[in-house]
């Protein structure tokens, strides 16, 4: 393979600009994050050590193996809403007896670990990459049921998260649940619904209807062991399949569970179990995007400092040079690589783009999407020589592509160009975010520049004086509104990526999910739909 050359100087005032600039984002990604991880703050929390219990945090570090990494999923789901930031849920991949699970677990000090509409979100997104990646899904349960204020959000759409849990079974993708506390109402179907199902003893309580309901609905006097608790669901009703001491018992016997799970990948191994690491320090990434998210940078710094050894065999290196395409390694795994060198994205970048996604397909190779792009071309030449038909083709070959697709944006992801480069909607089966990093339908001021050009075009049909005052205040407040809501916190609160993340973790980041993705077969599409040449 050939090998990346760098031309970055981090004693440069550019390079120290741009790293000032992400730094910043990161002090107010890690604000972020440290809200997350308070959960519902120092009173609940203290009370929750005081009964004896463990929080969601430590009992996912306990049901790990040692020493294994944890990939957390949508860490900051809610940030920006009227909901705690982290919904309430903890979720993320981390290895369980050798075994890759997709882990969800409750926090109990928020609100009892009731649901609400982000929480939903956040657990259904959980269940749809452990459906995609063919990962076991361990639960870790302690839930109040629906957060009743907003349950006309929640329950029409919160039944599918026990018909996915049925549908992984279904599968053979095994299911397993550790009832901590509460699973009360809609939350008794997780353990109901899972493969396998521990309670712990004068812990668990898992009913459809509490005593107080009950009551009211049938007029019966009933207690919480008799209604719905551990001994009894274990030598009774048989929800319980097995019955713990305590929590760190379950957990226990969740591992056990895993461990004989008899559990193999589908996917091919690394192709290189030992991998080189990259040339170039992964620190320089902080420097790399540009703090104007107008000025370019080179894709390949980035992948000089994420792939194996810095090796990179580029695809038609002197066509669409907008778009750099070629092949490489990340942790082991062979990657098919798009990223945009410059924003905009031409007929002959949605051409080269195209013919690489479907040799790609047909070499069984995942994709790696770096997103900078501000969208296709406009103006008369552009769709004349047939824009729109060549960004079609691109867009067919993304929609239809079945090898994974791994997405990162690195700074922006405006207009057609997010879904080009295998935005949300594309399904990535990864998807994540740079913190400097935007993504709207175009750029602030040129959203709040068309809205200008058509107010000023309906007052002069009009035969109206254009108040230029108004506009400028209109331009302003649209600018401003359009900046805040594109910015990387603001969609990842509202889990339009699985994640931000620090720039020098976009190796290890990737690698784990490549690791996920290969838990299940890795395969090209057989076709694709009617290509408009």
């Amino acid at each position: 393979m050939s090998t990346l050359d760098t031309a970055i100087d981090p004693s440069s005032s550019i390079f120290r600009a741009n790293r000032d600039a992400l730094l910043d984002s990161l002090a107010e990604l890690d604000a972020a994050l440290d809200t997350a991880r308070a959960g519902g703050g120092e009173k609940y929390v203290a009370r929750h050590h005081q009964r004896g219990k463990l929080l969601p945090r430590e009992r996912i570090e306990l049901l790990l193996d040692q020493d294994s990494p944890f990939l957390e999923l949508s860490p900051v789901a809610a940030y920006g809403t009227d909901f705690p930031v982290g919904a309430s849920v903890v979720t993320g991949i981390g290895v369980v007896e050798g075994v890759e699970c997709l882990v969800v677990a409750n926090d109990p000090t928020v609100r009892g670990g009731a649901v609400n509409p982000w929480s939903l979100a956040k657990t259904r997104r959980a269940g749809e990459i452990a459906l995609a990646n063919r990962l076991p899904m361990v639960n870790l349960v302690e839930s109040a049921g629906a957060d009743l204020p907003t349950q006309a959000e929640i329950f029409i759409p919160g039944g599918r998260v026990f018909r996915d849990l049925t549908r992984l079974s279904a599968e053979k993708i095994p299911t397993v649940s550790v009832v901590f506390g509460n699973a009360t109402a809609g939350g008794a179907y997780v353990p109901g619904m899972s493969d396998y199902t521990i309670m712990i003893r004068d812990r668990s309580q898992v009913y459809l209807a509490g005593p107080p309901l009950v009551k009211m609905a049938t007029g019966e006097d009933a207690d919480d062991e008799s209604l719905g608790g551990a001994a009894m669901h274990a030598t009774k009703s048989g929800l319980a399949d097995f019955l713990a001491a305590d929590e760190r018992d379950g957990i226990r016997l969740a591992r056990q569970c895993v461990r004989r799970l008899n559990w193999r990948k589908r996917g091919p191994a690394p192709r290189n179990p030992v991998p080189r690491p990259p040339k170039y320090d992964p620190e320089e990434l902080l420097g790399i995007a540009s703090a104007d998210l107008k000025v370019p940078f080179d894709p390949r710094e980035v992948l000089a400092r994420v792939l194996d050894g810095s090796e990179f065999d580029e695809f038609k290196p002197a066509y669409g040079t907008a778009l750099v395409t070629g092949w490489g390694e990340l942790h082991g795994y062979p990657v098919g690589v798009l990223a945009n060198a410059r924003g905009v994205l031409f007929s002959e970048e949605a051409q080269k783009a195209t013919q690489f996604i479907q040799l790609a397909n047909a070499a069984d190779t995942p994709l790696i999407f770096l997103q900078n792009t501000t969208g296709y071309m406009v103006g008369t030449e552009y769709e004349q020589r047939g824009i729109i038909k060549h960004g079609a083709l691109m867009i067919n070959a993304v929609s239809n592509s079945t090898v994974p697709h791994l997405t990162v944006n690195l700074g922006a992801s405006y207009g057609a160009g997010n879904y080009g480069m295998c935005g949300r909607a594309y399904e990535p089966r990864f998807l994540f975010t740079w913190p400097n990093a935007r993504s709207a339908v175009m750029g602030p001021a040129q959203l709040a520049g068309v809205l200008s050009i058509v107010a000023r075009q309906a007052a002069a049909a009009r035969g109206r004086e254009f108040d230029e005052d108004s506009d400028a205040a209109m331009r302003m407040m649209v600018e401003q509104q359009i900046e805040s809501q594109s910015g990387a916190l603001f969609l990842s609160g509202r889990l339009y990526d699985d994640g931000v993340i620090d720039p020098r973790d976009t190796r290890t980041v990737l690698g784990l999910c490549l690791s996920a993705v290969h838990s299940g077969p890795v395969q090209g599409a057989d076709g694709f739909g009617i290509f408009r040449m």
